[in-house]
């Protein structure tokens, strides 16, 4: 099956992406190296293509209600212009697709998911859709679209010769531009534990658009602010910021209980007057009931040179307890980090336990999420 290829392939190409399938997407695994790639966004800044991120529209009368019964977050105190976090749930409390959702307005929203995801959401959205007899219009724009996410340090500094707004938006806000003749759409969520933007954009418009934001800036110089970075640096980074990842930390058979990410669950909303109960509620409320999750996802410091790779088993006094879910190097604190389940019994912090490699045992330490946390 041939790969699809994002409106930036030529871009990567020419300026040396080693192309790999993603999600059946040929995307650039790295440019000149995936540590000098991770390190250039810790100290200056990288741009990404995103654009196989799926970005699906909800416009209609019942958009809000479809979303109120598909995420785990609340979508009816929004405003214009914010994002938001959450999750899309299967009956068992498992883990669908981690989702941004984006107001626009009352009856306009788009969703940004996973592109392993994609087409199992945009039916489980129709299927939500027919259940409850939405008035709703569900349009698929991964394709006609591009994204983008400029992440790093001197990310602002950038932007603010494009717009004075960019630099003023907060965190989880979004707002619509024009660029020339080219609209944009410019949020402030990120993936990577530092500043930055993504930009969504029409396909046809990418190159255009690209030459006009980055024009100050040679790609190709040594000392450049901004480089192309690939999906290498993408995981690194984003483990050392204690972000999950969909296909490891957040699985359909992980309740979302276990990610330890409240802040992406209302489990009261059905409570409120515009409230709606989402797929998955009654079966996370009985994991409450019961006691709490069985598991819980911790970080991980690794007192060895050796790497945690995921599906490593953790044990406790020659008992396993748990299974690495990410690891790696990691390029900013020069150690070994992982993230990781272990039995909720065994989460606090300080509480040293043993990573088995093959025949290697990898001692190993619970620490503070995130990692690594980008200097004020």
């Amino acid at each position: 099956m041939e790969l699809k290829k994002t409106p930036l392939y030529q871009w990567h190409v020419e300026h040396g992406g080693k192309m790999v399938d993603f999600a059946g997407w040929s995307l650039p695994m790295s440019y000149s190296g995936i540590i000098d790639e991770h390190n250039q966004v810790r100290n200056s800044g990288g741009v990404f293509d995103v654009s196989h991120m799926g970005r699906l529209k909800l416009k209609g009368r019942h958009a809000r209600r479809l979303l109120e019964r598909a995420c785990t977050r609340r979508i009816s105190d929004m405003e214009p212009g914010q994002c938001r976090y959450s999750f899309v749930l299967n009956e068992n409390g498992g883990i669908r697709d981690d989702v941004l959702v984006y107001r626009f307005d009352a009856d306009e929203f788009m969703m940004v998911v996973n592109a392993s995801n994609r087409e199992k959401i945009v039916a489980h959205l129709n299927e939500l859709k027919a259940a409850g007899e939405f008035n709703v219009k569900i349009d698929d724009q991964t394709e006609s679209t591009a994204m983008i996410a400029i992440q790093g340090p001197n990310v602002m500094q950038l932007a603010s010769k494009v717009s004075s707004e960019v630099p003023t938006l907060k965190r989880y806000r979004f707002v619509v531009k024009n660029l020339v003749v080219i609209k944009l759409i410019v949020s402030r969520t990120g993936y990577t534990g530092e500043n930055g933007v993504e930009v969504i954009l029409p396909a046809a418009a990418t190159g255009m658009a690209l030459k006009l934001m980055m024009k100050d800036i040679n790609m190709n110089e040594a000392e450049a602010l901004m480089k192309p970075a690939g999906l290498g640096a993408r995981d690194t980074l984003r483990l050392e910021a204690g972000m999950p990842l969909y296909g490891h930390e957040l699985t359909e058979e992980m309740n979302a209980l276990a990610t330890g990410l409240g802040f992406a669950m209302n489990l009261d909303k059905d409570q409120d007057e515009n409230g709606e109960p989402f797929v998955g509620l009654e079966a996370l409320r009985k994991i409450e009931a019961e006691g709490g999750p069985k598991q819980k996802l911790v970080g991980l410091e690794i007192d060895s040179p050796r790497t945690a790779r995921q599906g490593m088993p953790i044990t406790k006094d020659g008992t396993e307890v748990g299974i690495v879910t990410s690891g790696c190097k990691s390029p900013t604190l020069n150690k070994s980090i992982a993230m990781a389940y272990v039995d909720s019994a065994l989460a606090e912090v300080g509480t040293s336990l043993v990573v088995k490699s093959g025949s290697n045992e990898l001692p190993a330490k619970i620490v503070p999420l995130p990692f690594y946390k980008a200097p004020k």
